[in-house]
């Protein structure tokens, strides 16, 4: 079948993990209830605290812990591929951890894991100050996986600033980016930028995101959408938690690439993964 609707979750986390995954849950229910075949989570979905640091102390061993356990459940449960947003990972340095997105088939089994390439700082003046190196190792190396619906390239949020990742990981069929993007950057960027990925890869973006008040009083941007490979946005939620379905269409793909052959015309053409 051509066409595969997908979901992308957008949620406002709070502080506590297991609140998070009550909501994650609830949300991924209704997703499966419309129809969605893919569901994809925010950034940070498990906890946005009210401190950097609080997401390093609810990290995980690389293949166990509730996060974990929660997202090979929830898709097993409901017969559907889950994009996990994001998972704090445990590092060598004990005070950092590595965000890992972390993909899961409908029979609960981990398929891929791409830890966040690029870590965001940014000094807009007053209290927007982010440095994510304080907690996050870099990962090392970029990430698609085969799929049901095509081949699918991972990233995480501040990632989208860098073409030349998705260029290397091309061709491929539809490209996540959760995310918890400021509303400074937000409003400037957020769809320009995502936008822009999905013209130049001729691609699908699945954009799901944070969006809303958070308890340490951090307001993220929100407007998770579905972007198809012409360009267009195909679905948007400005604010709050909710569920975003598109249909993610294959022979649209082939259609745009007939039309304007830009993929093929490329003068350098090198895979990463």
């Amino acid at each position: 079948m051509p066409k595969t609707a997908m979901a992308a979750i957008q949620m406002v986390s709070a502080p506590e993990v297991q609140a998070n995954l009550e909501a994650a849950g609830r949300l991924v229910a209704a997703a499966a209830t419309a129809g969605a075949r893919l569901v994809a989570l925010p950034e940070n979905f498990y906890l946005i605290g009210r401190h950097e640091a609080d997401k390093v102390k609810a990290r995980e061993p690389d293949g166990r812990g509730p996060i974990q356990e929660f997202l090979s459940a929830t898709a097993k449960k409901h017969g559907l591929w889950i994009v996990g947003g994001t998972t704090p990972i445990e590092s060598p340095e004990k005070d950092r951890i590595l965000s890992a997105c972390l993909v899961f088939d409908d029979q609960g089994r981990r398929v891929a894991r791409y830890d966040k390439m690029h870590l965001f700082r940014f000094d807009g003046g007053g209290e927007e100050r982010y440095d994510e190196s304080r907690t996050l190792q870099p990962g090392a190396a970029a990430v698609a996986v085969e799929s049901p619906f095509g081949r699918l390239a991972l990233s995480i949020c501040y990632d989208v600033r860098f073409p030349e990742l998705y260029r290397g990981l091309g061709p491929f069929d539809v490209m996540f980016v959760p995310s918890a993007f400021t509303v400074p950057t937000g409003r400037a960027h957020w769809e320009l930028l995502l936008r822009a990925r999905a013209v130049e890869n001729q691609a699908y973006v699945v954009a799901p995101a944070q969006g809303g008040l958070h308890a340490s009083g951090r307001r993220t941007y929100g407007h998770t959408l579905v972007v198809d490979p012409w360009g267009e946005v195909l679905a948007e939620r400005p604010e709050g938690e909710g569920v975003v379905l598109a249909e993610i269409d294959t022979d649209r793909i082939r259609e745009v690439r007939r039309i304007l052959p830009a993929l093929a015309n490329r003068k350098l053409n090198r895979r990463l993964n």
